[in-house]
């Protein structure tokens, strides 16, 4: 078992949480961790990208002089690939870049990610972010008594309301449910303030 410290809103200690070595103290797999991102990234592609083939073009199917006895070189309609504004050839078609990641690949990469930020300091355990207002101004002069300046991910329940407006309008703060957090964003931001509940979740579903 792993002890780490837990925090109320105003920086102070308040008590310890037992994690489990299983999860939070697993050896840093950077090699999955690249799997896990790439797959991550794959995943959020739009594929929206589409091109027009002969076929699809306007224009119209008459053949615009004989085939031979002019000296021009042959041609079809001003639909060929050939000419601006013909068809493309090969062009991207609306496609899912998404592939098949198993599930324990994909948990095995966040728990690496999360040993790693709990050995070097990056996760804050708070005792409870329940907030008394929804004022991004409160949130300000939370984050500043935690001593929290850079990149943030705070992780929380849905149903913490307060915590999720009074987030939404800064750069560089995003708040993630605990089932919602993925292997980008916890490389992506410097540290991970999570409340107690919330850490104890993670760890019920990375242990399976």
């Amino acid at each position: 078992m792993t002890s780490a410290k837990v925090f109320d809103l105003t920086n102070q200690e308040v008590g310890e949480v037992e994690l489990l070595d299983s999860v939070f103290a697993v050896p840093m797999n950077r090699h999955l961790l690249w799997e896990a991102v790439n797959h991550y990234l794959a995943k959020g592609r739009a594929g929206t990208a589409s091109t027009k083939v002969r076929s699809e073009v306007a224009g119209s199917g008459r053949k615009l002089w004989k085939q031979k006895g002019t000296g021009r070189a042959r041609v079809g309609d001003v639909r060929t690939p050939k000419w601006r504004g013909g068809g493309t050839v090969h062009g991207p078609k609306p496609r899912s870049f998404d592939y098949a990641f198993p599930k324990k690949k994909r948990r095995g990469a966040l728990r690496s990610a999360l040993s790693d930020k709990l050995a070097n300091g990056g996760i804050k355990i708070i005792e409870s972010l329940e907030m008394a207002d929804h004022k991004t101004k409160s949130f300000v002069k939370i984050m500043s008594d935690l001593g929290q300046e850079a990149r943030v991910l705070v992780v929380d329940g849905r149903d913490n309301i307060n915590l999720q407006r009074a987030s939404n309008n800064l750069v560089k703060v995003k708040y993630s449910a605990p089932m919602a957090l993925n292997i980008h964003d916890i490389l992506k931001y410097e540290c991970l303030v999570v409340s107690k509940e919330a850490i104890l979740e993670i760890q019920e579903v990375l242990n399976k």
